[in-house]
């Protein structure tokens, strides 16, 4: 066989991806920039970054604005980033810093979510790690997770699921999946859905 053959395109989602017949794959649209957690100097909130699966490199951003009462309650945010399933990241500058913003100017506790990405993980997988980001989060209610932020300072009664393009996708999903399956201790009470982004199939 021809080594451009080996090497050749398989397949091509423009403007995101193509996938080589080697089995590479290139991402035409690339990531923005990562940035580590941070103390925000101009905003106070905090964030930290923590795994939550080893076994599926399942992790996430937590950021908590300034907190003046240490008793103090916050409504809870779980975010789920935009990139047609396929590219971005909590991590990256762009979602850092909406997400940052987000939590000083709405006064909440947020966890935004990394999940695995497409066509590297096809769907459902970005679901499915959704919805495991999500249960962890719910093994919060009670005070004794993982996290000192969620135990001390989340509200679970006021819960609210967001996200953008393939994420607000995400959300809208984890959304029917917890009315369906329920999710003890937490009680959803909204859904923001920015630009979602819904398949459809031309006639």
């Amino acid at each position: 066989m021809d080594s451009s053959d080996s090497t050749g395109i398989l397949h091509e989602f423009p403007p995101f991806f193509r996938i080589y017949k080697n089995g590479r794959v290139e991402r035409i649209t690339a990531d923005a920039e990562t940035v580590p957690p941070s103390d925000d100097p101009h905003t106070g909130v905090q964030s930290k970054d923590t795994v939550v699966s080893h076994k599926n490199s399942l992790s996430v951003r937590l950021f908590i604005p300034k907190i003046k009462d240490p008793t103090q309650k916050l409504p809870l945010l779980i975010y789920i980033h935009g990139g047609a399933f396929c590219i971005e990241s909590p991590f990256s500058s762009t979602y850092h810093s909406y997400v940052t913003n987000l939590v000083h100017q709405a006064n909440v506790i947020a966890v935004s979510v990394q999940y695995r990405r497409a066509p590297e993980h096809p769907l459902p997988v970005a679901y499915d790690d959704s919805w495991a980001a999500i249960q962890w989060v719910a093994s919060h209610v009670n005070g004794n997770g993982v996290e000192s932020w969620l135990n001390k300072h989340a509200d679970f009664e006021r819960t609210f699921l967001a996200g953008d393009s393939a994420g607000a996708n995400i959300a809208h999903n984890m959304t029917v999946r917890a009315g369906v399956n329920g999710l003890i201790g937490v009680k959803i009470v909204g859904m923001v859905l920015a630009h979602p982004f819904f398949w459809w199939q031309r006639s």
